[in-house]
């Protein structure tokens, strides 16, 4: 194959996952996303793919990343752009998990006694009063 003029030797699934650090299902699941022709460029994509993955980064987000990456007019504030983007999105789920485990903490700490019945159960019972608020709230 010829990529830039110069020949470039291909690579079999299993060397891929092998200088891509990954496993060959990774691979797989990528051949499934659209990408089949593996050169040595290909391990550099696929860790690109992982690193963005580890950063919080959806595949069709990375998609859209590796798209800009070939675009001739892209410049580095568009990519910062999109990390700014990512991180704030983070940031408030992040926020929404830590109201989640607080409210999770108010619940085991009004739930001091193990031998309750579980009818007396008050963590069930704020669970079926959240229930019944946010069903009334809907309305």
């Amino acid at each position: 194959m010829l990529l830039n003029g110069r020949k470039q030797s291909m690579l079999t699934i299993g060397k891929l996952a092998a200088l891509a650090q990954t496993t060959p299902d990774a691979l797989r699941f990528y051949e499934r996303e659209g990408y089949r022709l593996y050169d040595a460029e290909a391990a550099r994509r696929i860790r690109f793919i992982k690193q963005a993955q580890h950063c919080g980064f959806t595949l069709a987000e990375i998609h859209a990343l590796l798209d800009l990456r070939a675009t001739d007019a892209a410049c580095c504030g568009d990519m910062r752009k999109r990390a700014i983007e990512k991180k704030l999105q983070l940031e408030s789920r992040i926020k929404a998990l830590k109201a989640m485990s607080d409210a999770l903490g108010r619940l085991i700490a009004d739930c001091n006694q193990e031998r309750y019945p579980l009818d007396a159960c008050p963590i069930l019972a704020a669970l079926e009063s959240a229930e019944l608020t946010a069903s009334n709230g809907a309305r």
